[in-house]
């Protein structure tokens, strides 16, 4: 009796297909290293912020092969892949992503990516894993846990750096971002940030950093950060930002050619500064930056102010944004036909921003 293949191919995705997992993973700022000399015993430590509406979202339904569409899909296949593995699951499935974080924008695409596709394939096959372990997976966290914490918990995140013994930095602080506070962020679509290989080497290149400086941000973020945060003290707050954004850009810029990889950016940052902004850097490796300002309608001044003043450069882009201070939203449920039974209480999950 010959069997017919592409028909039960064909079945297979019928049947396989009726549940989804969904998630929203949102993207981050890294807002600097703390300590780049390790004498007690950690090293690096970081501070980062969740964003609002600047996401990967995706879905994840059960298919007969290892499928992606949509933008960042060679990846997704990729962690896809990688999931399945370690998992020892001889299965497939269809990725179909909507949304993703820009690639290599110090914006965290790849961290939220990975998990995001980690999360909705264990939720699918029902398997119990934590952030902390899909990122194992996926060698994530090597140095910072900013993307990871900001996934679990959004707002604003500190990491204790490594240790002799970590696998995972952990987030050692947690503080919900002010609502009315506002984050401008400056793009350069012909620049990328340092990643993958290029990153390492700059990491071996870098001198060790004098333990007076190391302690000199750390103290920042303890004494005048973190409280200043938790007294909705932008001022304050946006200090402590620039201090230690203009000391580990100076510090990294032995490596990226300045306190910035972007040529424009101090020009833009010194600007916005002196439009109100207490706080500005760049995020990561960039070559995105930001200002962070205290309210929307001083934000909002600047960002008309900025975008007339650099209408000239094409490759320039300006958006304003919140922090979010809610975790990455996933959700499953069962397609039949044109509805859906959701199984969580995220029922704000497709909303538009």
């Amino acid at each position: 009796m010959k069997i017919d293949t592409k028909k039960m191919k064909t079945e297979k995705q019928q049947i396989s297909g009726n549940k989804t997992v969904e998630v929203i993973a949102p993207a981050r700022l890294h807002l600097g290293f703390l300590d780049m000399n390790g004498s007690l015993g950690r090293k690096f430590g970081s501070i980062g912020l969740s964003l609002s509406d600047i996401v990967t979202h995706l879905s994840v339904t059960e298919a007969s092969e290892v499928t992606a569409t949509g933008p960042s899909a060679q990846h997704g296949e990729e962690y896809d892949k990688v999931i399945l593995d370690n998992l020892m699951l001889d299965r497939g499935v269809h990725i179909k992503i909507d949304k993703a974080i820009p690639e290599h924008a110090g914006l965290g695409s790849g961290t939220q990516l990975s998990l995001a596709v980690g999360t909705a394939i264990t939720r699918l096959f029902g398997k119990s894993l934590t952030t902390r372990e899909l990122a194992k997976f996926f060698h994530r966290g090597a140095r910072s846990g900013i993307g990871i914490g900001t996934f679990d918990y959004g707002g604003f995140i500190v990491d204790g750096g490594r240790g002799e013994s970590t696998d995972i930095p952990p987030v050692i602080t947690h503080l919900p971002f002010p609502e009315e506070w506002r984050i401008l962020l400056i793009f350069d679509d012909e620049l990328q940030g340092l990643n993958g290989m290029h990153e390492s080497q700059a990491f071996i290149k870098l001198p060790k950093m004098r333990e007076e400086t190391s302690g000199a941000m750390c103290r920042s973020v303890l004494m005048q950060l973190l409280p200043a945060l938790y007294e909705h003290d932008c001022e304050r707050f946006g200090q402590s930002i620039s201090f230690v954004q203009k000391t580990i850009g100076d510090y990294f810029g032995l490596v990226q050619g300045g306190r910035y990889c972007c040529p424009f950016m101090e020009e833009i940052l010194g600007f916005l500064h002196t439009s109100g902004a207490p706080g500005v850097g760049q995020s990561s490796w960039g070559p995105t930056g930001f200002a962070i300002f205290p309210d929307e309608t001083l934000a909002f001044q600047a960002l008309r102010k900025i975008r007339e003043e650099w209408a000239h450069e094409k490759r320039l882009g300006f958006t304003l944004c919140q922090g979010r201070n809610t975790q990455a939203d996933i959700e499953q449920y069962e397609q039949s036909k044109e509805t859906k039974n959701n199984t969580t209480n995220h029922s704000n999950l497709i909303k538009e921003k």
